[in-house]
């Protein structure tokens, strides 16, 4: 009997034992998200309308003045959170004022910049003051459903440093004080003597899927100290963005 009772209770013991590890619960890892073939915003078309903020009211412009931006970004999501990235990367940044009956001294001998006002004397029909830059955007980024970024919602902000390649006035048709043409030709000149060629922007968009909204302000001035008035550009727009 006790050699019966032994091996019951051993029984029992060894039950229960193997009972207990088969109502043990494993956590299964979550297996890491491979973003490794996202698409999130590698190339980024910019079209928007730009102005001036401080510009004086002796400055008069006219028509839609433009800004057209292309950026190739390379995006790095963060490990701890892939909803979160930074993405930096080289771009061409354009902007284009218009002014009407307005002279744009860009290649002045004088050390101030030229706008003046000629409505009432010979002038050119429409001026446009363009300027070009090689800018280096960086960006922190977030991404809502980081998987399928071209149907999610986004968010981005970062700043922008760029380096003037070229600033130019194109002058289109030649007229008198009356607005008649005398004159049908086009005039260019080129020249940075007024300019601060490295300029600092502030940026930021919102956006689902391809499609955002954008807006950037000039942190530093447009003209060098003394050459014109504490001018900065500013520019809103859409942004077209893929790959």
């Amino acid at each position: 009997m006790k050699k019966i009772a032994l091996l019951s209770i051993t029984c029992l013991l060894i039950t229960s034992v193997f009972a207990q590890d088969s109502l043990t619960i494993v956590p299964k890892k979550k297996p890491p998200i491979d973003l490794s073939g996202r698409a999130n915003d590698h190339f980024l078309l910019q079209l928007g309308y730009t102005g001036w903020a401080g510009i004086p009211d002796t400055i008069s412009t006219s028509g839609f003045s433009k800004s057209i931006n292309v950026y190739f970004m390379y995006d790095f999501p963060f490990k701890t959170n892939p909803k979160l990235s930074v993405a930096v990367g080289p771009g061409i940044s354009t902007d284009n004022m218009i002014f009407k009956e307005t002279f744009v001294g860009i290649k002045e001998n004088s050390a101030v910049f030229q706008f003046r006002d000629q409505s009432d004397t010979t002038h050119f029909k429409k001026t446009k003051l363009t300027t070009v830059y090689l800018e280096a955007p960086i960006e922190l980024r977030y991404t809502r459903d980081p998987l399928n970024s071209d149907k999610s919602f986004k968010f981005a902000i970062g700043i922008k440093v760029g380096t003037m390649l070229k600033a130019y006035t194109k002058n289109k048709d030649l007229q008198d004080k009356n607005d008649n043409t005398t004159n049908s030709y086009v005039m260019k000149e080129s020249s940075k003597r007024y300019y601060n060629t490295t300029r600092f922007s502030a940026h930021a968009r919102i956006g689902f899927g391809h499609f955002s909204l954008y807006g950037s302000y000039q942190i530093n001035t447009l003209f060098k100290d003394g050459a014109a008035a504490e001018i900065r550009p500013y520019s809103i727009g859409i942004t077209l963005s893929g790959l």
